[in-house]
């Protein structure tokens, strides 16, 4: 009896003798050609939760290169979210979508749980969702440092680590993590204590677990998008915002899903452990 994975590789295989012996092209030519099932690829994006933002964004790139999509969401509206989810299969990739809350204890697990069900193992694990609240020296408190705490460091590291464990069972060589940081490492962010330090744990983590990951095949890099017009900001922001750019314009999310995209490729396999500053010179103070 023949393994699933064995089968493909056969039929893969054929394939290739088939078009090799018509088309008398070269092997280089062929791997361009050919999409095989076991190089298909997976991602999981977590908060892809609105139209206008980052999380949406990735999912649209990635799915513009073939790779199936799971994305997360939270207090979203229903309609959009299937519209949306209509719209990445139309791409033709396969796409699942999870509400949940990333908030709880049990959410990494039950996330991998539920996309090895739909599609399988990811390869591809980009930790996009995050908590932010205005706090400062006099109203931050134990409540709100718990929030910020298992939203942006909780979820995130576990979902890193659940990801890791899963592919080293899998027969899949090449993973990719992508969590997504802030500025804090560039200079301070008043009035956001909590936001500041989770964001600034996801950065230390990331440089620490890509050393446990690199013999594994995984790469993980976090990436600062800088301030992006996704749909937090008002006029009023972007009006003070703007001078900042010498770029002549506020980031916006298809300039994080563009790094993005290039750092889940296989043009990047050699970068790891880095924390990207892709924020268009953005100029602080």
């Amino acid at each position: 009896m023949y393994s699933k994975s064995a089968l493909f590789d056969f039929m893969d295989y054929i394939l290739w003798i088939a078009c090799y012996h018509h088309n008398g092209d070269t092997p280089y030519k062929l791997e361009v050609k050919i999409m095989s099932h076991s190089q298909e690829k997976i991602a999981l994006i977590t908060g892809a939760s609105s139209q206008g933002d980052i999380g949406t964004a990735i999912c649209r790139k990635l799915a513009s290169q073939g790779i199936h999509i799971f994305f997360t969401h939270w207090n979203s509206n229903a309609a959009w979210i299937e519209e949306f989810q209509q719209e990445i299969l139309r791409m033709g990739v396969r796409c699942e979508a999870m509400k949940i809350d990333l908030s709880d204890a049990h959410a990494a697990f039950t996330i991998h749980e539920k996309i090895s069900d739909k599609l399988g193992y990811p390869s591809i694990l980009i930790n996009n969702a995050a908590h932010s609240a205005s706090d400062n020296y006099v109203s931050l408190d134990a409540k709100s440092l718990d929030v910020h705490y298992a939203v942006n460091m909780r979820s995130n590291f576990l979902l890193c680590v659940e990801f890791a464990r899963r592919f080293k069972k899998s027969n899949l060589i090449s993973g990719r993590i992508i969590n997504m940081t802030s500025g804090q490492d560039l200079g301070p962010l008043p009035g956001e204590l909590a936001y500041a330090a989770t964001k600034g744990a996801i950065s230390a983590f990331t440089r620490s677990l890509s050393q446990e990951l690199a013999p594994l095949g995984i790469t993980v890099n976090a990436v600062n998008p800088g301030p992006t017009d996704s749909t937090w900001m008002t006029d009023e922001i972007r009006n003070f915002l703007s001078p900042k750019f010498p770029m002549g314009r506020i980031g916006t999310p298809d300039d994080a899903a563009r790094m993005i995209a290039f750092l889940a490729s296989d043009e990047a396999e050699w970068i790891t452990g880095q924390i990207i500053h892709s924020e268009g010179g953005f100029i602080r103070g």
